[in-house]
């Protein structure tokens, strides 16, 4: 079946174009979502006239993805977890807490856009990357240290998360 998407479905192509698909996904997921049209005469001419709009929104979309790309690069997230001798976390770092920590610091990114195969489980420092559009990667730095000695029993929340201080240095 012929749809028109008229917003961006993950997986399956962006706002504005006309893909075939299997019919029971059409029917049971992107008509009754809003997330696409049936490619219709009379929607097809819809699509030609909104076409430049639908193009502008993408550009804008993807301006706007590329100046959080370098906010985020000078982004780094800190940790503090109970951990096991050996550096073994007795828990994990997981994509909500990062999507929590990163929230706090005034970046609102769903943490289904953090491509973070497993849950951090050791200590260290890791590179986590995001998906901000379909052609832009970002990644910031995430460090999990240790949790203090001194610290009150009932801890193992997370430390506030830190935003570094950008490099002096221009590259």
């Amino acid at each position: 079946m012929e749809i028109i998407l008229i917003r961006d479905v993950d997986n399956l192509g962006l706002t504005g174009q006309v893909l075939k698909v299997a019919p029971g996904y059409a029917r049971n997921f992107l008509l009754p979502t809003g997330a696409a049209l049936p490619a219709s005469p009379g929607n097809l001419k819809m699509l030609a006239r909104k076409r430049a709009e639908f193009e502008a929104r993408a550009r804008a979309e993807k301006e706007q993805a590329a100046t959080l790309k370098n906010r985020l690069a000078d982004l780094r997230l800190s940790f503090r977890r109970k951990a096991g001798e050996k550096g073994k976390l007795y828990g994990a770092v997981t994509a909500m807490d990062l999507a929590e920590a990163l929230k706090a610091n005034g970046f609102d990114i769903d943490r289904k856009r953090l491509r973070l195969s497993e849950p951090v489980k050791t200590l260290g420092d890791f590179e986590v990357p995001v998906r901000l559009h379909q052609d832009v990667v970002a990644s910031f730095r995430v460090q999990v240290l240790p949790e203090d000695e001194g610290r009150p029993e009932g801890g193992g929340q997370e430390a506030p998360a830190e935003k570094s201080a950008p490099p002096e240095a221009a590259e």
